[in-house]
């Protein structure tokens, strides 16, 4: 199943992409939840997350920075690009 929203295409609703030509973010998603449906652009682009295993002392407190910071973002859930970058970067 292939959906194309604004002339891009996704594999599936809320299933994230790398956005290599994007000017400014790293990925984007097209988020569905009921019947709204949202397009959704996060990460900055060139910049590495942690990873969800940081191996360093630098990667685990950066990533447990990034959660802290960005918590009530990302518990607005699937239309908050916070979320989906906790998701896919950190």
């Amino acid at each position: 199943m292939t959906i194309v929203y604004r002339g891009e295409q996704f594999k599936d609703y809320n299933t994230p992409k790398r956005t290599p030509n994007h000017h400014s973010k790293s990925h984007a998603v097209l988020a569905k939840e009921g019947d709204k449906i949202r397009l959704i652009r996060f990460g900055e682009q060139g910049v590495k997350g942690a990873g969800k295993h940081p191996k360093t002392a630098a990667e685990k407190a950066r990533r447990k920075s990034f959660k802290a910071r960005h918590q009530k973002n990302i518990e607005k859930g699937i239309f908050s690009p916070a979320y989906w970058a906790d998701k896919v970067k950190w």
